[in-house]
């Protein structure tokens, strides 16, 4: 376990790279009994995962649990759209920002807290390409300055 009784399980990488992460929030996320099981095992992927609002309530679309392997009958489609819990204030804020100001409801990250799985929903605007282009070349300018610190501390 992490700090705060957190314990992380995916990362969505992808959406750092093509979206503005702009406000998170947590939510909480509907599963069934072989889907949490699955989770807490790791098997699960948000790489093209999305939310979206529908009749007043937040559903998640091709967040990939894998099939529990010791669940029989009892499993479920991986990639099935799951419900998030949030409360109406929260949820007519998120209509607000998605139609008016053209965002995107993506997942950033699932994890554990207090056994309970959360889905942190970021609110993100797209990155053009010139911007993952400009992303890139100041990682890698970074990269390339922690290099030549780190060979001038020892000496070479």
């Amino acid at each position: 376990m992490a700090s705060g009784g957190i314990k992380v399980i995916s990362d969505n990488r992808k959406a750092y790279h093509d979206y503005f992460v702009e406000e998170k929030l947590e939510t909480g996320i509907i599963l069934t009994g072989t889907e949490i099981k699955s989770i807490r095992n790791g098997r699960v992927n948000l790489k093209d995962s999305f939310a979206r609002v529908e009749n007043g309530e937040v559903w998640l679309y091709q967040m990939h649990i894998s099939p529990y392997e010791q669940g029989n009958r009892f499993n479920h489609d991986p990639l099935r759209k799951r419900k998030l819990l949030l409360n109406r204030s929260e949820i007519s804020k998120l209509v607000g920002k998605v139609q008016q100001e053209g965002l995107t409801l993506v997942p950033t990250k699932i994890y554990l807290r207090k056994g309970l799985a959360k889905v942190e929903l970021g609110i993100c605007k797209g990155k053009k390409n010139y911007d993952k282009r400009q992303d890139i070349a100041e990682r890698d300018a970074k990269r390339e300055i922690d290099r030549h610190l780190r060979d001038r501390q020892k000496g070479y």
